[in-house]
C-alpha cells in the first residue's frame, strides 16, 4: 500500500485513515445488478445486509440503485432516489459507518448526502452530470473518480487501448484538474481504474499487474474486481457469486500494488486474507 495518501475527510470532520487497506462492502438495491439484483430490494433486507456487512469488517457502505452491469438501462433520478434514500436513513440510524452513494446523478447524490450519506461514487469521475462537481465542491465530501470508456450501455461493445494503463493515467489527470477548478479539494478525490468498465480481459489484468503506476498522482486508489467477469481467465464456467477465490485473489494483488480501498461483495473473507496482507507489509 502506497505511504503516499493518509486519510479521507468527511464532511463532519470525521476521517478514515489508511494505516490499513480499507473495506467497501456493495450494496445493490437494484433488481438488475450482475452479482446480487434483486436480493435486497426491501428496506429490512439491504439494512440486515448492511449491518452483517459491518460486522464482518466494512469500512464503508457502498449503496447503489442504478445497476451499471454491461448493456444495463438507465432509470430515472425519482427512481434512484426512492430505492437509495430510505436505506442510507435506515442504515444511519443504527451505525455511524461512513456511506458511499454510488450514482452519476446530481439529484440522487444530494438526496442521498441529505438524507445520510458521506461520500460519492460517480462512475463517470463527474462527466455525466454537469451540476455534479458543483455539488462536491459544496457539500465538500469525498468523489472517487472512476475511469470508464463509453458508458453502461455501450462499454462492453469492444473497448479498444493502445496501453490501457497509460490512457486511464492521462485521463486521471485531466479529472483531477477538472474536480479541483470545480471547487473540490485534491484531498477529497480518490481515483478508481473501473476494472470491467469498457474493458478487455487483459485490460483488467494489466490494471491489476501495473496499478502502481497510479501511485503518482498521490490520491487514494479504489479497486472494484469482486466477481467481475474477467475472473473467468481462472474459470470460465463460473457465474458470479461463484467467483469467490478469484475476487479475493484480485483484491489481495490490488493491496500489495498500492490499493487502499477494495470494493467487495463477499466482506468476511476478504477482510482475513487482506489482513494477512498488512500483516506481512509491516513485518
Amino acid at each position: 500500500m502506497s505511504p503516499d495518501c493518509n486519510q479521507i475527510q468527511f464532511a463532519d470532520g470525521r476521517a478514515l485513515d489508511f494505516q490499513q487497506t480499507r473495506i467497501m462492502g456493495i450494496l445493490n438495491v437494484t433488481p438488475d445488478s450482475f452479482s446480487d439484483g434483486g436480493r435486497f430490494l426491501s428496506i429490512d433486507g439491504a439494512v440486515t445486509h448492511a449491518l452483517r456487512m459491518i460486522d464482518e469488517g466494512a469500512d464503508i457502505i457502498d449503496i447503489g440503485g442504478e445497476s451499471s452491469r454491461p448493456g444495463a438501462e438507465p432509470i430515472g433520478a425519482d427512481e434512484e432516489i426512492r430505492r437509495v434514500a430510505p436505506v442510507i436513513e435506515a442504515i444511519r440510524k443504527r451505525s455511524a459507518v461512513p456511506i458511499s452513494i454510488d450514482t452519476y446523478r446530481s439529484a440522487t447524490a444530494e438526496a442521498a448526502l441529505s438524507a445520510g450519506a458521506d461520500m460519492i461514487n460517480d462512475i463517470s469521475a463527474l462527466r455525466f452530470d454537469a451540476d455534479m462537481a458543483r455539488l462536491a465542491a459544496e457539500r465538500k465530501v469525498p468523489v472517487v473518480l472512476m475511469h470508464m470508456q463509453g458508458d453502461p450501455t455501450t462499454m462492453q461493445s469492444h473497448p479498444t487501448y493502445d496501453d490501457c494503463v497509460r490512457e486511464i493515467t492521462a485521463f486521471f489527470a485531466e479529472r483531477i484538474q477538472h474536480a479541483t477548478a470545480a471547487g473540490i479539494e485534491r484531498g477529497k478525490l480518490i481515483l478508481d481504474p473501473g476494472i470491467g468498465f469498457g474493458k478487455r480481459p487483459e485490460d483488467n489484468l494489466a490494471i491489476l499487474a501495473r496499478l502502481d503506476e497510479f501511485i503518482r498522482f498521490h490520491l487514494p486508489l479504489l479497486v472494484g474486481a469482486s466477481r467481475k467477469s474477467f475472473i473467468g481467465v481462472a474459470d470460465a464456467n463460473a457465474a458470479a457469486n461463484q467467483r469467490l477465490g478469484g475476487s479475493v485473489a484480485a483484491a489481495v494483488i490490488a493491496v500489495m500494488n498500492g490499493a487502499h480501498i477494495v470494493r467487495v461483495h463477499d466482506v468476511r473473507e476478504t477482510v482475513q486474507a487482506i489482513r494477512i496482507v498488512n500483516a506481512v507489509s509491516r513485518a
